[in-house]
């Protein structure tokens, strides 16, 4: 079973920062376009859909039958950047979305009509998609969404090196506020990746054809050019290609890519039944269906959602290669089969210099060389701001045949930091000792590091699905009465912290990159000395209900309403700008009986998500 450090989503929506070959030698001509006389009378970047390549050659998996289309288009932005703040003012409000257009030293705010945006993974029904078989006939016609912080990469030598803008849309039900964007000289893929649905082909040729919907098209005044691409299906099997020359690949990828659209019900047995009054791990992970799953872009995309899902006993999904690595791959292995093509760009991928293809692991910060010294002290600067995001993903299961005769309520839960400065916690261990000491750092508006103080201890966790160093007292979960008061307390206050999940970046000083993602690297191993671990400004830690010590024992609770409590900094320990916002309740009703309980999560004001 591998470790929850090796289970982090690393591979994340990617944003290679080098030029898209591929792409490149079809915009020269396409983005050069004269707009109509519509186009240029709309203010904003000049956006043009273009396709990457004529042709492309998508697998349907025997075993996991299912075809995603990953077509290779792209979303052009020149003149400008094609930039959005989304936000809402609590969850009693709908989610608002305007355009931030940006002249010089002039910004202009176009509000998006009401109602067109309702959550934060992206612009709903912004491509239209049309496929015809050989003999011309209409076999699929759908729409899907588009985020503009999908995978990109410049289009042009003179385009900013880097995109400022984040990597992904956020899915976690309980976002607060998310920026997006395509950077001026940059494509953004248009393949919804996590958000879309594998669709039904038989194996064959197709013609595809691809356009931004009208009511786009009309409000950010792009052309209505659609591109085709012609569309080869394969269907492959996992048992015929382990004998191949891409066997070793063939075990491994098609089973990381279609995870998420599996569901997971047959994954990593049973999970995380420890409570206060189970406290022994289970070894085993699972309660159902994950709230989160991988994403079930192909290993060839540049569109994998991996980043915000939070900590859980998954594997992740395989390293996302750039379009112009597959196509450069596939030339070299001319006269190979496709999958010895895959497997050779596979072992290309990697960042290194004059290519970033987003596989990198986002590493995390290194501690302090030594322990502080001098007198602690804790000065007058921004700090963190801790807060607790809602229960989610909340499930019951019994307690299988790993604990007979239980009954239990899994969850999972997330702590972010709305700033204004981020929470760096470093800990040191003595020799032979089984703790760490843990300090916070403090800084000033430079990041110059001014003040430390105790904060507690970190302790090595073995449980399967942990594995690494956690910062106790971080967090605390309750479950309370109708009343209010407590009923059982989940015996986990112990966290690993990392940048899971981008919860508001609209907050001062959000990080829109934040590091230490990876928490192979954010949490240390079992012999190692030292460990950082870093909560950004603007993001959040999301524990999947799989995990153990994500659940509370419920086999002797009355049937009624509860109230799951997501506490942070539960001991105020950790010093932070405010203490009075840090609980978030999620009521739930319980119901059924002893071995087949149920339960219904009302919504959470205009959040309708278990």
């Amino acid at each position: 079973m591998m470790t929850r450090s090796q289970q982090s989503r690393t591979s994340r929506l990617t944003r290679p920062s080098v030029a898209i070959a591929a792409a490149v030698a079809v915009t020269a001509g396409v983005v050069a376009a004269a707009p109509d006389a519509k186009t240029a009378a709309v203010a904003g970047p000049k956006l043009s859909l273009i396709a990457a390549s004529k042709s492309v050659t998508l697998d349907s998996w025997k075993e996991d039958p299912g075809v995603y289309l990953d077509l290779g288009t792209y979303l052009t932005s020149e003149k400008g950047a094609f930039e959005f703040k989304v936000t809402r003012k609590s969850y009693k409000d709908p989610v608002v979305a305007s355009q931030i257009i940006r002249n010089g030293k002039k910004t202009t705010t176009k509000a998006l009509p009401a109602g067109l945006v309702k959550d934060f993974t992206g612009l709903p029904n912004f491509m239209e998609v049309s496929v015809v078989d050989a003999a011309g006939k209409s076999v699929l016609k759908k729409t899907e969404s588009f985020c503009p912080n999908n995978a990109s990469g410049r289009v042009r030598p003179d385009a900013p090196a880097n995109s400022r803008y984040p990597q992904s849309c956020p899915v976690n039900p309980f976002t607060l506020g998310s920026v997006w964007g395509v950077e001026n000289g940059w494509a953004a893929n248009t393949y919804a990746g996590y958000y879309s649905a594998p669709v039904q082909l038989a194996a064959g040729t197709y013609t595809a054809k691809i356009s931004v919907t009208k009511k786009y098209r009309d409000l950010f005044g792009i052309a209505d050019k659609p591109q085709s691409v012609k569309v080869t299906v394969r269907e492959r099997s996992w048992e015929e290609e382990e004998g191949g020359s891409g066997g070793a690949a063939a075990k491994v990828a098609p089973r990381s890519l279609h995870a998420g659209h599996a569901g997971h019900q047959a994954a990593a047995g049973h999970a995380g039944h420890q409570a206060a009054a189970d406290p022994a791990p289970s070894g085993h992970a699972g309660h159902g269906a994950p709230a989160r799953t991988d994403a079930p872009a192909t290993a060839t995309t540049g569109a994998g959602a991996t980043f915000n899902v939070g900590h859980g006993p998954y594997p992740p999904a395989p390293p996302a290669l750039p379009w112009a690595l597959k196509k450069q791959a596939a030339e070299k292995q001319a006269g190979k089969d496709a999958f010895g093509a895959q497997g050779f760009s596979a072992a290309r991928v990697g960042d290194r210099a004059g290519q970033t293809d987003g596989s990198r692991q986002a590493p995390g910060a290194q501690p302090n060389a030594k322990r502080p010294t001098g007198k602690a002290a804790v000065p007058d600067v921004p700090k963190p701001d801790l807060r607790s995001l809602p229960a989610y993903g909340i499930t019951v299961s019994d307690g299988y045949e790993d604990v007979p005769g239980k009954d239990y309520l899994a969850f999972s839960a997330n702590v972010w930091n709305a700033g204004p400065a981020k929470l760096v916690v470093d800990g040191f261990r003595s020799p032979g000792k089984e703790l760490m000491d843990a300090y916070q750092y403090f800084y000033d508006a430079k990041g110059k590091q001014v003040g430390y103080t105790p904060t507690g201890t970190m302790e090595w966790d073995p449980r399967p699905g942990h594995e690494h160093w956690h910062f106790t007292d971080f967090a605390s979960y309750r479950l309370l009465k109708a009343d209010k008061k407590e009923t059982v307390r989940s015996g986990k206050e112990a966290f690993c912290l990392a940048n899971t999940d981008a919860v508001d970046y609209t907050v001062k000083n959000a990080n829109w990159h934040p590091g230490n993602t990876d928490l192979s690297t954010a949490c240390g191993q079992e012999n190692s000395i030292s460990v950082r671990e870093v909560l950004d400004v603007g993001s959040g830690d999301t524990y999947t209900q799989d995990l153990p010590g994500q659940s509370f024992d419920i086999t002797n609770l009355p049937n009624g309403t509860y109230y799951i409590q997501v506490l942070a900094n539960p001991e105020n320990r950790l010093k932070e700008t405010n203490h009075k916002n840090n609980s978030a309740l999620r009521k739930v009703v319980l119901g059924g009986k002893k071995g087949a309980r149920t339960v219904k999560v009302p919504a959470h004001h205009l959040v309708n998500a278990n």
